[in-house]
């Protein structure tokens, strides 16, 4: 029952993954093939690096439902953009949040079915999370999501953090899964809507004599 659970959320989050691609790829007028090269980059980079860092067959040549999902999603985000007269860029944000919550749960997942420890399984559901969408964003000439002065590694963080904690609290294991996606997307989209903002760095004021 895990192992369907798993591969249901991978196929999901590069179904997300795929559409967030496709809708930049029209955002930058991106023609033909091009747009196909852009989604599948974004829905298959992330999973690909980390099975590349675990020594694992890369998944989408082990199973190749995973190819047929993003290709399936492509076609339909391409039917969803010619049929509406205008297409903002919210929805792609939308849809990244939610392919980074899931690819997050599922790098963590995958590291820790290999053996890794849980701050291993961590970083690399991070990885996996964040890595397709910084490719696409590169190759749109975008400044990339994770640079930018938002919420986006740091809600994955928070969500692999919340997976963590209910784990080691021995919490059923679909509860892990739906509280760390929760905690990832709220805090996403809390960024978008709220601006929320990290501020690591923030400067300290100097007050005029």
């Amino acid at each position: 029952m895990a192992s369907d659970y798993f591969h249901l959320l991978n196929l999901i989050g590069v179904a997300f993954f795929a559409i967030s691609g496709t809708l930049m790829g029209h955002e930058k007028n991106i023609g033909g093939f091009g747009v196909v090269v852009v989604a599948s980059v974004t829905a298959l980079g992330g999973g690909t690096l980390r099975d590349v860092l675990l020594n694992h067959p890369v998944f989408w040549i082990a199973e190749p439902d995973y190819l047929y999902a993003t290709y399936s999603a492509i076609f339909i985000a391409v039917i969803f953009i010619r049929h509406l007269s205008h297409v903002s860029n919210y929805y792609m944000l939308l849809v990244d949040a939610l392919g980074m919550a899931i690819f997050n749960i599922v790098g963590i997942e995958k590291s820790l079915i290999e053996g890794t420890t849980m701050i291993v399984a961590i970083t690399m559901g991070m990885t996996t999370g964040i890595f397709g969408g910084l490719m696409r964003d590169v190759i749109c000439r975008e400044v990339p999501l994770v640079m930018r002065e938002e919420l986006y590694s740091t809600a994955c963080l928070s969500g692999g953090l919340t997976y963590a904690t209910l784990s080691l609290l021995e919490v059923s294991y679909v509860w892990c899964i739906l509280g760390a996606l929760f905690i990832t997307v709220f805090l996403r989209l809390g960024s978008l809507h709220w601006g929320w903002q990290p501020n690591i760095f923030r400067k300290r004021s100097v007050r005029k004599q």
